[in-house]
């Protein structure tokens, strides 16, 4: 037999943003000064109440392996949490803790679906999306959103592509990567439409905290018993509480789901890092103070960042309403060259941008449109206005 790849990593594609953010530091490597719109984490760091606790877990000697699901102590304060700023109440066994919101995710497809189950997936959305349900066996099924509408998808339109192999349903709100928060009036529609036509929702909900305008989260199995049975939450302490690197996110949902899901995990990775376990426990205690000041700094980005890109011939950007991310309409470049490289698409233009002005935004393509970037503003208003400068330099420079 030849020694080969496997047919699924064949298959899977390396995640965009990622290899922008490491050509951007390559880049800022060689000592050129790159302005990365790329990475989807804050640039804050970690609070000092939540690395202290960190050093009290290593001096108490919390090194050894936790219960697979999590200790009792970060559970616990999931619980409080969910059922204080969600109206959600779940037993400890409802509740599991992964290494990364995107481990609770796969380890959710990987519990639900089966070979050629179909899951909904609105449009853009993010790149590890489709990836993690065909890495899972299932077949993802893109349903595009409008810019006109906010990038969401009503049930109206997820009902035209449900059939009677869908399995599930993502919805991101606040959504990674255009920004869009669903309200309640639209959950509450596909949350019947989920019910009636008998689907489980994964429902991400990472960016909670991150919300502007006055908007409102709503958590989706918020809305009644019948659809709490049907959804699993998403969340994690990466994007809230300045933790990307520590690696903790959870998931809370039916009974026999999160059973299979800890089955999962336990032939995996098994438990999650015991120190970063007890520093999210005592994240979740505390830190009203700090997500007070980071959303009030985020906001102020918000509005720079769209004030300045749409101030630019040729681009247009829609004001997000959550998270950090902007997605930028970059269809009037299309067509256009620079140095006799032709602007075909996204790609093109991420590349040719970074290249030729050293700033890095993520093509849109991996989100599923081909017509937009994506720009983070998890960065400082100062790198904000020079970066969207060169973007203007840019544009103009293409003919």
């Amino acid at each position: 037999m030849a020694l080969t790849i496997s047919q699924k990593c064949k298959n899977i594609q390396p995640s965009v943003t990622l290899a922008i953010d490491s050509r951007a530091k390559q880049l800022r490597n060689m000592g050129l000064d790159v302005i990365g719109f790329g990475a989807g984490e804050p640039d804050f760091d970690t609070p000092k109440y939540i690395k202290d606790a960190a050093r009290d877990a290593l001096d108490a000697g919390m090194t050894k392996y936790t219960p697979v699901a999590g200790t009792i102590e970060l559970r616990t304060e999931i619980q409080e949490k969910l059922l204080r700023d969600n109206n959600l109440d779940y037993e400890l066994t409802d509740i599991i803790v992964s290494t990364g919101a995107k481990q609770s995710l796969f380890n959710a497809l990987s519990a639900i679906i089966d070979p050629g189950d179909e899951v909904l997936l609105p449009s853009p959305c993010w790149v590890s999306y489709p990836e993690m349900v065909q890495m899972a066996g299932g077949v993802p099924v893109m349903v595009k959103g409008d810019e006109n509408n906010g990038f969401l998808v009503s049930a109206e339109t997820l009902e035209k592509y449900v059939t009677d192999k869908t399995k599930a349903l993502i919805i991101n709100s606040p959504n990674n990567p255009n920004g869009s928060v669903y309200t309640r009036d639209m959950l509450e529609k596909i949350a019947r439409l989920a019910i009636e036509k008998r689907f489980y929702v994964i429902s991400d909900e990472i960016y909670e905290k991150l919300i502007y305008d006055g908007e409102k989260h709503v958590s989706i199995a918020s809305l009644s018993d019948a659809i709490k049975a049907q959804t699993i939450v998403i969340n994690g302490v990466s994007k809230s509480y300045a933790m990307t690197g520590w690696r903790i996110g959870y998931a809370a949902g039916p009974k026999p789901v999160i059973r299979a899901m800890t089955s999962f995990q336990s032939h995996t990775t098994s438990n999650p890092n015991s120190i970063a376990q007890h520093a999210a426990a005592v994240a979740l205690t505390n830190g009203e103070r700090f997500m007070h000041e980071s959303h009030t700094e985020f906001d102020a980005r918000r509005k720079l960042m769209h004030s300045l890109l749409n101030a630019i011939p040729g681009l247009s950007a829609a004001m997000p309403k959550g998270a950090f991310y902007m997605m930028l309409n970059i269809s009037g470049m299309i067509g256009k060259s620079l140095n006799d490289r032709v602007i075909k698409g996204s790609d093109d233009f991420a590349e040719m941008l970074l290249e030729s002005k050293l700033v890095a935004v993520v093509p849109a393509r991996a989100f599923g449109d081909d017509r937009y970037v994506r720009l983070s503003y998890a960065t400082s208003r100062e790198k904000i206005s020079v970066g969207i400068m060169r973007i203007a330099e840019f544009v103009k420079e293409c003919k």
